[in-house]
């Protein structure tokens, strides 16, 4: 079994998993440099080096730069 690290969905084959990271819901990252959101996996192509896919942006690396979105917390002033 496979297991998907975001949503803990399993799934019988490592395609199928791959498959769904592509479109989890948990999945999405923010970056706190230019404050584009998107999914996962538009921002890794190896499951461990992350950058912003957006090509104006230098924003880079899982908790550097990047964040997933659950655990970005908007404040209120």
């Amino acid at each position: 079994m496979h297991t998907c690290r975001n949503c803990n969905q399993s799934f019988q084959t490592e395609l199928a998993l791959e498959l769904h990271r592509d479109t989890c819901k948990k999945g999405q990252l923010f970056c706190q440099v230019c404050g584009e959101r998107f999914r996962e996996g538009e921002a890794t192509q190896d499951g461990w080096h992350y950058e912003c896919p957006n090509e104006d942006c230098d924003g880079d690396g899982l908790k550097d730069d990047l964040y997933r979105v659950e655990d970005v917390r908007a404040t209120t002033h």
